[in-house]
């Protein structure tokens, strides 16, 4: 299973507002490589603490299977996540990029993260990838997965 944070990591960071709502830019080739994934039976999930309807609207496109919003704390939505999807910790990667992920990044198989991350997430991943999040990070990521595989573990 490939479990995503949205802000930083399948975005720019950048947000602007269209007058009623607030947008971010999400990359066609992280889309691709998503779906690629999904195609080939693997899990993906999302955990975010943004709460908006763009991502909701790019996660139903996407046809991610679990998705979660509107907690910075993403321990219990990361429980949650095992539960519902039936994997473990050590049959997951995932992707962040601030303070806020490093307990799912210390808790699962593989963790990336992307260039621009805070200085405490690059030192613990696991993977630094060379595009910037928003940018075809994702992407890179989900390439990995599909060209080796499972993970190892730590």
């Amino acid at each position: 299973m490939l479990v995503l944070d949205v802000d930083g990591v399948l975005t720019d960071t950048r947000i602007w507002f269209d007058g009623s709502e607030w947008r971010r830019f999400y990359s066609i080739r992280d889309g691709v490589g998503i779906k690629r994934l999904i195609d080939s039976g693997y899990k993906i999930a999302v955990i975010t603490g943004s709460k908006a309807e763009d991502i909701r609207a790019r996660v139903k496109a996407l046809g991610i299977q679990f998705f979660y919003e509107g907690a910075l704390d993403k321990q219990p939505s990361f429980l949650r996540l095992q539960e519902e999807s039936g994997c473990k910790p050590e049959e997951m990667a995932y992707v962040g990029d601030d303070i806020f992920d490093i307990p799912l990044l210390d808790s699962v198989a593989f963790g990336a993260t992307v260039p621009e991350a805070v200085e405490e997430v690059v030192e613990i991943a696991d993977y630094v990838t060379r595009r910037p999040g928003g940018c075809g990070a994702v992407r890179e990521v989900c390439d990995y997965i599909y060209k080796y595989g499972a993970f190892s573990s730590r």
